[in-house]
Parts: C-alpha cells; structure tokens; sequence
C-alpha cells in the first residue's frame, strides 16, 4: 500500500464516524503526518462544529512541526466563510507546507477555490488519492449538488415466496406485518439514522400506522415523508403525534400545523419528480423509500433509485401482496441470521 493511501484510508475511517449526524455537511476526515508520525487527526462531527481540518490542528501538541508537516484530508478544504472560517485559510496560516486530497468539493463556493487558495500561497497540493472511496464516503452530497436531487435508497423485507405483506382482513390489527429478524431490523434502524428523510405510501401508513423513528439504533430521527392523496390516513396515527416532522403530499388543501406540513401535488402529473424535487428545494440530500409496493415499483419502473437493499426472510406466506421486481443480479449478498440481505447499485 503506497504511504498516502495509507493515511487517506484513515481519513476515511475518521470522517464515518460522523455517518448519522454530519449531514447536511459531508463527512470528512484529516490527518497530520510529521516524518512518518502521526502527530494529529481530526473529523467533522456535527453541522455548524468545527471541520476535520480545524479539529486534526487543534490535536497536534506542538505546532512548530507543522510547518514540516503533510496534512492528509478526505475533502477539499473548504476556501469560503460558512458557518466556520474557511480552512485552506487555516493551513496557510500555519503554514503547512504540504497537503494530499482526496477529492474536490463539488459545492459551488469551494470547488477548486480550496485548491487554487493552497497552491497561490505556495503550499504543494495533491488531489485524487482513493477518490472513489472518497466520494463514495459522501454519496449523498455528491448526488445532491451533482444530479440536483437527493440519494434514494430502496429497502423492503419479502418473504422466501416473494411477499412484501400478509393477505389483510378488516378485523386484522393495525401493525407491520413480522418478516425481518431481530438484527435485520436493528440493520433498518441504522439505516434509517444515516438519510435524512423516509417515505412511505398511503396504505402502508394505514395498515401498519409506523411510527418511522429510529429505535434499535441511535442517531437522529429522519424527517417523515407520506403520501396521502385523498387524506385517508387516522389523524391519532403515529406519523401526526408531533414528535418528528411529518410531511405528507397531496392532491388536498390542508392547513399545516406545528411537527405536520401538507404539500399539494398533481398526482395526475409525474408524482414523483414533484416528491424529489420538494425534497430538493428543502435541501434534503437522501431519502430511504420503505414502502409499500406500489410506491417501490414505481421508483424501479422510473428508474428514480441510486441502491435497493432488500432482505429475503426465510418463511412463507403463501398469499398476500407481492414483493416489487427489481431487475439484474444483487451486487452482493449477505447472510444475517435467518435472512438474506441483498444488496443492489443502480449503475446507469
């Protein structure tokens, strides 16, 4: 492994452990290598907090090796003041004389003004090492700033003979219908912690009345999306209790009220660009898409969808409501007690 790859994967390493509370910010890591030593590693943690850059500085005890220092940074360092000081500033002014770079910044106010900033005041750049992992790192910013809309992820658990949920009778209670394993389900909790929004369809809003929190994991609470074209769903329903912001879409002139926003749509009129191009107005960068069918295949059939994971459970159903279809073999596979999960990239 060559040295920089060496140092950028710790990057790398650093700046996950920010997966669940860096957005809307990326997450980045830096180190600072002084003759072939560590002498300080920092990560971004929280939106409006110090960056990776500011935090590995402020670790290194004594600064007069930084000026024979390399600094190692997952993302362009930032060249405009946010709501912290621009950091390519920072590394000037301690005159660190070398920087390595994962990848550019793709946000308009930084984009190769980070770079351009270091190399006008004489520090030696380089750019590019492990940028796929890099940008991988952030693929929800990158597709927000990118693609001008936010990353969508497609998760549903189906039974062994392809059913999404048990045939439904009216005395049947109001509750998801069991499929996913305990850790499986502790999976979907922690996914849930690490997008910023989820989504779900009329009916399974009423015939489950989830609650879409995250429970088995910790981390924050995404912003809860529903589609509710005629306003069916109860209003003492779990998604309308205040706690976390409900967004529901519509074809219905309701008044919005304090945790519950309604957005009118034309449900005649491709429905889910309006949902994607409200999210994007709202600056939300990733949406997990949890169901039901209908609402599933419908972003499959419109190719709307950057992953899909989907769990196979081994038990049967027999009847019900089928899983959606989703094309080409799974990326990989894995093994999760009773279940398997597979895992989709959409690679057009």
């Amino acid at each position: 492994m060559q040295i920089e790859e060496k140092y950028m994967k710790r990057c790398l390493q650093l700046a996950a452990n920010a997966v669940a509370t860096a957005a809307p910010n990326p997450m980045v890591g830096a180190v600072i290598v002084h003759n072939g030593k560590v002498i300080g590693e920092g990560y971004h943690t929280l939106c409006g907090c110090a960056h990776a850059e500011v935090e590995a500085v402020r670790s290194v005890k004594n600064e007069e090796l930084l000026k024979e220092s390399t600094m190692y940074v997952s993302l362009e360092p930032c060249s405009h003041f946010g709501k912290t000081p621009p950091c390519a500033k920072l590394i000037i002014e301690k005159k660190i004389p070398r920087v390595i770079i994962g990848t550019y910044d793709p946000f308009p106010a930084v984009s190769g003004r980070g770079v351009k900033m270091l190399q006008d005041a004489g520090v030696v750049v380089h750019v590019g090492v492990l940028e796929d992992e890099c940008r991988e790192l952030n693929k929800a910013f990158f597709c927000f700033l990118e693609k001008k809309r936010p990353y969508i992820v497609l998760k549903w658990a189906q039974t062994r003979d392809a059913f999404i949920d048990k045939k439904r009778c009216e005395q049947d209670a109001v509750c998801p219908t069991p499929i996913s394993n305990e850790l499986t389900r502790m999976h979907v909790h922690k996914l849930r912690s690490e997008v910023q929004s989820i989504l779900v369809g009329t009916n399974t809003a009423i015939n489950d009345n989830p609650s879409l929190t995250v429970r088995f994991w910790t981390g924050n609470h995404p912003v809860r999306l529903v589609l509710d074209r005629q306003l069916r769903i109860p209003s003492d329903y779990h998604l309308f209790d205040g706690k976390i912001l409900t967004v529901v879409f519509t074809e219905k002139e309701h008044p919005s009220k304090s945790g519950c926003e309604y957005v009118r749509i034309d449900f005649e009129k491709e429905m889910l660009q309006q949902i994607i191009q409200s999210l994007y107005d709202r600056k939300i960068q990733s949406v997990l898409v949890e169901g039901g069918r209908q609402l599933l295949q419908a972003f499959i059939n419109a190719n709307l969808w950057d992953e899909a994971q989907v769990e196979v459970a081994d038990i049967r159903f027999g009847e019900g409501v089928y899983a959606p279809s989703i094309c080409g073999a799974a990326d990989y596979t894995e093994k999760v007690l009773t279940s398997e999960m597979m895992y989709f990239r959409n690679k057009w």
